[in-house]
């Protein structure tokens, strides 16, 4: 068993709650919250170039309405932060 399984059981003593619950329950708030700071960045870029996709960045950035750099750079790091949203939420989901 190791130290965090050992601290997670001992606050679910304390607190009177089931060891799955409070994992299920503490995994859950942890996605949550990357979640949340994903939205913040994936907004933050959006914004950014006035923008509400990614599809529309690659589009204008393709039209020569923004330039290229950093504009290139902030798309693929937009589609990241897409994508790990995706499985972040699929996780949470799962879950549930």
């Amino acid at each position: 068993m190791s130290i965090a399984e050992d601290l997670i059981k001992k606050i679910a003593n304390d607190l009177g709650i089931d060891f799955e619950e409070i994992t299920k329950e503490s995994l859950k708030a942890f996605l949550q919250e990357k979640r949340r700071k994903i939205k913040i960045d994936i907004l933050g870029i959006l914004d950014r170039y006035k923008v509400s996709s990614s599809r529309e960045l690659e589009e204008k950035i393709f039209k020569g309405e923004i330039s290229e750099h950093p504009a290139w750079e902030d798309l693929i790091l937009l589609e990241n932060l897409e994508e790990t949203l995706k499985i972040i939420e699929e996780d949470i989901r799962s879950i549930s």
